[in-house]
């Protein structure tokens, strides 16, 4: 982890991305177990391995700011703020989940905390993000939205498109490129023209920054500059976050197609592992603390997992609410 000094950095933000990065860490090996052991059966896009790029974002946003992300988006979910109790219960499609049991868990949406879409389509938040900066833009607010997506989106049609205009309008909007290295099957180099994703903003005059995503104190600075920038009118940012993703495109997936040995090295420099080895080595938390931190994450996921099993499931009058408007 990057040093703390000199950049405004300090206990209580460090506190807040690993609390998040924990709970994202713990929701998902959960997930993961109840799927693997027959207990769930559920489309699922495990984030492992990425937990800090969101944890860090989240820490720069305020609970007012839109957030836009995809069907891998459990991390971005929780590091926007949205309620365990009422993820579980959509990812269980339950009547009590964010969308009433009726989106499961590639179309969470949670606006009070500021989660405005989960989207299943490669690439297709990047213009609905656009709208939702034009939105506050036009309304006068300084609200900032945040889109989350794949390097392999970057080669959809969308994501060009979405730059020029946000870029072409000045809208608030930060692109955040979850840069794991693979579209679903297929590396990074063998499907993308370009050595970095942040040198496509070049040509729409768009500010563009590549970071290490897995480092606590760089993706948080970045992340922080990008939303600043956009609150005070300068237009938007393409922000390459580096990362990995320690499990498959699905939970099928064997991972076959990556290079001999990279997921096990990657996998050994765990990011959440690592930040919370240099916490107690930099003192900012002692071992007890962070105990604290993830005896608390477990005991939360336990609840909201037993919340939702709990829950009933949405009745059958349910099935064209919010689907027509109603006159």
């Amino acid at each position: 982890m990057t040093s703390t000094a000199d950049i405004g950095l300090g206990t209580a933000e460090l506190t807040k991305i690993f609390t998040t990065a924990t709970r994202i860490k713990v929701c998902d090996e959960k997930f993961r177990s109840l799927i693997l052991t027959g207990q769930v059966s559920a489309q699922y896009y495990s984030p492992r391995g990425q937990e800090i790029v969101s944890a860090s974002m989240g820490a720069a946003l305020r609970e007012s700011d839109y957030m836009v992300t995809t069907y891998r988006g459990l991390h971005d979910q929780l590091a926007k703020g949205v309620p365990l109790r009422e993820l579980w219960a959509e990812f269980f499609g339950r009547a009590t989940g964010t969308c009433k049991g009726k989106g499961g868990p590639m179309h969470i949406t949670h606006p009070a905390s500021g989660l405005m879409v989960t989207t299943g389509i490669v690439g297709s938040g990047l213009p609905i993000a656009n709208g939702l900066a034009l939105a506050s833009q036009l309304q006068g607010t300084d609200r900032v939205t945040v889109v989350n997506f794949g390097d392999g989106a970057t080669n959809i049609g969308a994501f060009h498109e979405a730059c020029n205009l946000a870029a072409l309008w000045k809208l608030p909007v930060v692109f955040l490129c979850h840069n794991n290295r693979y579209a679903e099957h297929t590396s990074f180099e063998d499907g993308t023209s370009v050595d970095r994703v942040a040198d496509r903003a070049a040509a729409y005059k768009m500010r563009g920054v590549r970071v290490d995503g897995n480092d606590p104190v760089a993706m948080h600075t970045a992340a922080r500059e990008a939303v600043a920038r956009a609150r005070a009118g300068e237009g938007p940012t393409l922000l390459e976050a580096m990362t990995f993703r320690f499990f498959g495109h699905q939970m099928s997936d064997q991972n076959e197609y990556m290079k001999p040995g990279e997921l096990e090295s990657e996998r050994a420099n765990d990011p959440v592992l690592r930040f919370r080895a240099a916490l107690i080595e930099q003192r900012v938390l002692t071992e007890p603390e962070i105990e604290a931190i993830e005896a608390q994450a477990k005991s939360d996921v336990k609840d909201a997992f037993e919340f939702a099993e709990a829950s009933p499931l949405p009745e059958l009058s349910e099935l064209l609410t919010d689907v027509y408007e109603e006159v």
